[in-house]
């Protein structure tokens, strides 16, 4: 059998000779595989190369996500490392407002949830403990971001207490008789004396300051005007309800400044010396009493005489 062979014949422009390229058909085949190979390999090639294209765009994406990420990561870490030692800080301070505050009996610490001041050793109060939160200079996990963050709650209920514990204090305190009533001199102090009238051994309630008859009186602490009385013994007289069963006594006035029923508070002017009821000259007879009971009222003016 013949070989069929495929002629491709050439026709220049100019007179030449012609010429004549023979191919046989088993040549032909082998270049047509050849070039449909190349031709896939090619096309493989071309999608390889936009697919890598593809591929260091999202790369190029991806490294400045993280760089980012890393940045707020780095930034979250030193905010978490401050608020470990803004923590640490408040809890020293609630721990010494605790002191001055006299909380210092184990179940009333506990309560409060007042620590050693230390945070590197705190761990969670939950049932079964928690992670403790780290040194400065370590990594922080999210657990231990959320310890802190606990512990940071802990701390502001106490400071929480400590307020309104303070501002009890605040309020008693205010109610408390502290300053003097009147600008004189102490004639006679709380103890037992020599009654001026009867001459005999009985002991003085109160104090008497002896002061020029109209000079202001003023209240010794916050109040409600609870009695304007006006007797023999005590002359014009006020009596002061401050709370917590205190109530204060002025007697021997000459006038009266305020009403009953009204608030006051320390140092508004209540009345005036005199020497009403029974009195040898102008002074003010001067007493505290809690629950009724008569106490020296040295023992809670503050001022200097």
């Amino acid at each position: 059998m013949s070989k069929k062979f495929l002629s491709l014949i050439i026709v220049p422009h100019c007179a030449q000779r012609f010429k004549t390229i023979t191919v046989s058909q088993k040549t032909l085949k082998l270049l047509g595989v050849i070039g449909a190979f190349a031709a896939i390999a090619m096309v493989g090639f071309l999608v390889d190369y936009f697919a890598m294209n593809v591929t260091r765009a999202k790369y190029k994406a991806l490294l400045s996500e993280t760089s980012q990420q890393k940045k707020q990561l780095s930034e979250y870490e030193q905010s978490i490392r401050k608020l470990r030692e803004t923590v640490k800080n408040f809890e020293n301070y609630a721990r010494k407002l605790n002191v001055m505050a006299g909380l210092r009996s184990p179940e009333v610490m506990e309560e409060l949830g007042i620590g050693s001041g230390d945070t590197t050793d705190i761990e969670s109060s939950e049932p079964g403990g928690g992670p403790s939160i780290p040194p400065a200079g370590q990594a922080v996990s999210l657990q231990e971001a959320q310890a802190l963050a606990l512990k940071a709650e802990d701390v502001g209920k106490n400071l929480d207490v400590l307020a309104s514990f303070f501002e009890a204090q605040t309020i008693k305190l205010a109610s408390t008789p502290t300053i003097w009533p009147t600008i004189g001199w102490v004639s006679s102090p709380f103890a037992y004396r020599d009654d001026p009238f009867t001459g005999k051994r009985q002991f003085h309630y109160g104090i008497d300051i002896a002061t020029n008859f109209g000079n202001p009186i003023v209240a010794t602490a916050n109040g409600i005007v609870i009695s304007l009385g006006n007797d023999k013994m005590g002359g014009k007289n006020i009596v002061i309800s401050h709370g917590n069963g205190i109530t204060t006594h002025y007697l021997h006035l000459s006038k009266f400044l305020v009403k009953s029923g009204q608030k006051i508070k320390r140092g508004d002017v209540i009345g005036l010396v005199g020497n009403t009821g029974k009195a040898r000259g102008p002074h003010l007879h001067y007493e505290v009493r809690v629950n009724n009971r008569p106490v020296n009222p040295y023992n809670y003016i503050l001022e200097e005489e």
